[in-house]
């Protein structure tokens, strides 16, 4: 039997629920470094890449040989700004959850390979461990309606809260205590790589009511998205 969610249906400007965990459960982020380096990935495959300008600054004489080394790593890398957006994101001691959005019908495929293979080289060789980081190869589950896009966030967002999350005190704690995209939905950060807007579009900015932040706060039933959900 297939394990959930491992069987994937690719489609182009397709909207999809990305999760993986580490091996029988254990931690793929051990410490702050860990999800900064995860995150630093992100940046640099999901921003534009200026190879202008970077080719500039190879040819520059005053770059120094270990700046050189840098950007001819960063020019051979793969870039993806062109062909997924991430819409939301949260990172978990031992899981991760990504909402992405692909323009062409294998974009997530072959971003989410350099995604996790680089950052399983980089956890390998700092902790000097061998084998698979990952429980199975990531999970790619399509969202099929405006309902289970508007859920899929929701339930991400809330991934390092309690579920007895009611106030702004209890939000405000977990997007500091786990990396999460939740900072760009209330707009207190803004993020070059994160793109919040087409979700924030559902909601009012000037009725609490009916704000992403109340959303969030009052959603406990994400029966609409279980087949989307890690177990």
């Amino acid at each position: 039997m297939a394990i959930k969610n491992s069987i994937k249906i690719y489609l182009e400007n397709g909207y999809y629920h990305i999760y993986n965990r580490g091996v029988n459960k254990q931690p793929i982020f051990y410490d702050e470094q860990d999800y900064a380096v995860f995150l630093s990935y992100l940046k640099t495959y999901l921003c534009p890449k200026n190879e202008k300008e970077l080719q500039a600054r190879l040819a520059d004489p005053l770059t120094n040989y270990k700046e050189k080394d840098q950007i001819l790593r960063i020019l051979r890398l793969n870039n993806f700004s062109s062909e997924i957006a991430l819409l939301a994101y949260c990172l978990m001691p031992n899981h991760f959850h990504l909402l992405l959005k692909q323009k062409s019908l294998n974009s997530i495929d072959s971003f989410m390979n350099s995604l996790c293979v680089r950052y399983s080289m980089f956890i390998n060789k700092k902790y000097e461990r061998v084998g698979p980081l990952y429980q199975s190869v990531y999970k790619a589950v399509l969202i099929e309606s405006d309902e289970q896009l508007l859920y899929t966030t929701g339930y991400i967002h809330r991934n390092p809260f309690s579920k007895n999350l009611a106030s702004k005190d209890h939000l405000f704690h977990g997007w500091l205590s786990q990396p999460s995209s939740l900072p760009e939905y209330l707009e207190q950060r803004k993020t070059e790589w994160v793109h919040p807007k087409e979700i924030l579009s559902y909601f009012s900015k000037t009725n609490p009511g009916l704000s992403y932040q109340n959303f969030i706060e009052q959603a406990n039933d994400y029966s609409p998205i279980s087949r989307l959900m890690i177990d």
